[in-house]
């Protein structure tokens, strides 16, 4: 099918593109830097939009490196870093794609059919203008773990 192959290949590239940033945070020494930098650093409720008005939320004017019906995917500066966001069409879209970035290992801000890769102390920044919830992966596991998820309980 049509549909199913062009996925395939964005799918490819987006992930290749991710890994390359994703692999500068994985041994950037943020671990254990998770959801925030204390209790006076609540994520506001998390943000939804197109992914211009997600980054219009997060002071980026995005740089749009894919556009496809499943997924957008742009590249953003702002004043605390570098990051890639990306939008997706379905919940289902997003885990695939979630799943082939964390072999990758790397740190995800997760939102509802959005999802920002970036280092550590980026996202965090994010999160106080997105909310969402901070995920991070160590790079290739192999033995049942799949990354740590970090969830808000609150």
């Amino acid at each position: 099918m049509r549909t199913e192959r062009t996925r395939t290949a964005i799918s490819a590239l987006t992930v290749a593109a991710v890994a390359a940033l994703a692999s500068c945070t994985a041994d950037g020494g943020g671990q254990g830097s998770g959801h925030g930098s204390g209790p006076a650093h609540a994520a506001p409720p998390v943000a939804s939009g197109t992914l211009e008005q997600l980054a219009e939320r997060a002071g980026c004017k995005p740089d749009i490196q894919t556009e496809a019906e499943e997924l957008r995917q742009a590249n953003c500066r702002t004043e605390y870093g570098r990051y890639v966001l990306a939008t997706f069409s379905t919940d289902r879209g997003q885990r695939e794609w979630l799943n082939g970035a964390k072999d990758y290992g790397g740190s995800y801000l997760v939102g509802a059919k959005w999802v920002a890769v970036a280092e550590p102390a980026v996202l965090t920044k994010l999160r106080g203008r997105l909310g969402g919830d901070v995920e991070t992966a160590a790079p290739h596991q192999s033995g049942g773990g799949e990354g740590t998820s970090g969830h808000h309980g609150s």
